[in-house]
């Protein structure tokens, strides 16, 4: 029988004595503590490996690694096999609502520009790359494995993906955080922070920047900021559709990720729910696409 979460939180060896671990929320593919011990706090996130999210924990820790090593992301204190151990962040995780706001967004450009350029500077190891339109192809096969309920819609979002990746074509690679939810953004008052590196991986810059517009339903407007802020130019109409076809991409990955956590995964969350709220999201930004610049 697999050890319970909480039980395998509390017997890591790190620990100077009993602790007393404390469910946090927010985790949707680990299950995450925050611990004290010896009057400092710690979160602990525990997980195995998961093949069919490609989610493999010797990356995610060399991400967390280089990632605390530029200065954007928590200390790593401990590790072991199913477990990660990380400092304690005392601040606010940012909502969608946060994200938008035009000074927290000045603000998250250069995070992801640092995360994108430095991080490969300072990476040890192996490592993976993510490419959006690799891993909804491989959720595909595993939907159909599991005879998922969602199948009658698979061949027509494996040929939007195809057409997607053909419009994004050629990419500069960087080293990407790859899951810009807001709940992944913490703000401690003076910095910002960034955690979670269960995907990081060498990916377009497309991906992270679509990822943060569809994920926090940026604007048009500040749609192109973003692109004028991290390129430092103007954004070329070429630029701008190979964008908006990564945003898509990123939202169909979202919905497809949901759909196979529907068939796999053991925590408490409505799966169902997720994977038809960015569906929607889908197709509305799909149907944004087709219109302005398919």
């Amino acid at each position: 029988m697999a050890t319970d979460p909480r039980t395998k939180a509390a017997g890591l060896a790190f620990w100077s004595g009993p602790v007393d671990p404390q469910p946090l929320g927010g985790g949707m593919t680990n299950a995450n503590f925050v611990v004290e011990d010896g009057g400092t706090r710690y979160v602990v996130r525990i997980g195995d490996d998961i093949p069919v999210h490609q989610v493999l924990r010797f990356n995610e820790l060399a991400a967390s690694r280089a990632a605390e090593a530029v200065g954007i992301s928590p200390p790593v204190v401990h590790h072991e096999p199913g477990a990660l151990v990380l400092a304690h962040i005392d601040g606010t995780t940012l909502t969608e609502e946060a994200v938008r706001d035009p000074a927290m967004l000045a603000r998250i450009v250069p995070l992801i520009q640092r995360c994108h350029r430095e991080i490969p500077k300072v990476l040890r190891g192996p490592a993976l790359v993510f490419w959006v339109f690799h891993s909804v192809r491989d959720y595909a096969w595993s939907l159909r494995d599991g005879h998922s309920a969602h199948l009658a819609r698979l061949p027509a979002l494996m040929a939007t993906a195809a057409r997607l990746e053909g419009i994004v074509g050629p990419v500069e690679m960087v080293y990407g955080h790859n899951d810009l939810l807001p709940g992944n953004l913490i703000d401690d008052g003076e910095r910002l922070w960034l955690i979670d590196w269960d995907y990081g991986g060498f990916n377009s810059p497309l991906f992270d920047l679509g990822g943060l517009a569809s994920n926090n339903q940026l604007a048009p407007n500040q749609e192109e900021g973003l692109l004028e802020a991290y390129f430092e130019r103007t954004p070329t109409d070429d630029l701008r559709r190979r964008f908006h076809a990564m945003k898509c991409a990123s939202l169909l990955r979202e919905a497809m990720w949901s759909m196979i956590s529907e068939l796999h995964s053991d925590l408490d969350i409505d799966y169902a729910a997720y994977t038809a709220e960015n569906l929607a999201r889908f197709d509305a930004a799909l149907d944004a696409f087709n219109q302005n610049w398919g």
